[in-house]
């Protein structure tokens, strides 16, 4: 049971601290907006070439749409702490930090579904989508395990904070990477082989296929298999995590470089 409220209370007490979008203007501008008019963008260019049909746009969109929130948010679960000059006390507790950061990416991960719940539904009504009630359990599913799988992405990322100066950098080319390499937006038969294999160890990749399953209205049988790959690409991710943050806390300490920015 400590175990359980150090990773509930302590990861959501860290996400007020440390979350930096908490005007109601930045965060409307950049999680809601902006997803918003990204998925518009790319629905009406795939009109014009006729890749695919609004579906095709407003499902993989709205699961993109978690990575804003995840990517950067779990980047900040590590990177702000350093930043800020707290990374010292934190790691001088004598909990486990896995556990510690672990708790901390899964605010984020809620933040990310709320993100990715609001751009499905604004994609819908704006180009009038429509889709089955009984799918609506399962998409919910679906949003909840790419947010979580996210998270760990970006807390992996942030675990760089530990050993780089400007991680920033590495989070802006894995959102580009994510966009361009996962078939949100371009049908992954459409992508040369080796992006196509690189898009399949990403989030979001397996999701976006679970979705679209569900949304054409096929049901949670024909999405299991690509979500059941989405859970493991995130357990994969949550374990890097915690093994990127044990290997750079102990290479940090030996070269007393914690508090360096």
């Amino acid at each position: 049971m400590s175990t359980l409220r150090l990773i509930t209370v302590g990861g959501l007490l860290s996400y007020r601290a440390l979350f930096t979008w908490t005007s109601p203007a930045m965060y409307t501008g950049t999680l809601l907006a902006g997803p918003t008019f990204q998925l518009l963008f790319f629905a009406y260019l795939g009109r014009q070439l006729q890749v695919a049909d609004d579906r095709f746009f407003i499902v993989g969109n709205a699961v993109l749409a978690v990575s804003t929130a995840c990517v950067f948010g779990g980047t900040m679960a590590v990177a702000h702490e350093r930043r800020y000059g707290t990374l010292g006390h934190v790691l001088l507790s004598p909990r486990s930090r896995t556990a510690i950061f672990w708790g901390r990416a899964l605010p984020y991960a809620g933040n990310g579904l709320l993100v990715a719940a609001f751009t499905l539904t604004a994609g819908a009504l704006l180009l009038g989508l429509r889709i089955p009630a009984a799918a609506l359990p399962g998409l919910a599913l679906v949003l909840t395990v790419a947010a979580t799988s996210c998270a760990f992405f970006g807390l992996a990322l942030g675990a760089l904070g530990l050993r780089f100066r400007d991680v920033w950098v590495v989070s802006n080319v894995a959102a580009a990477l994510l966009l361009l390499l996962t078939g949100v937006n371009v049908p992954r038969d459409g992508l040369p082989q080796w992006m196509a294999a690189a898009g399949e160890a990403l989030p979001i990749t397996h999701a976006a296929e679970a979705a679209r399953q569900l949304a054409a209205g096929h049901g949670l049988g024909a999405a299991a298999p690509a979500l059941g790959a989405e859970l493991l690409v995130g357990i994969g991710y949550a374990l890097l995590a915690a093994a990127l943050l044990k290997i750079f806390e102990a290479e940090s300490r030996r070269r007393a470089s914690l508090e360096t920015i």
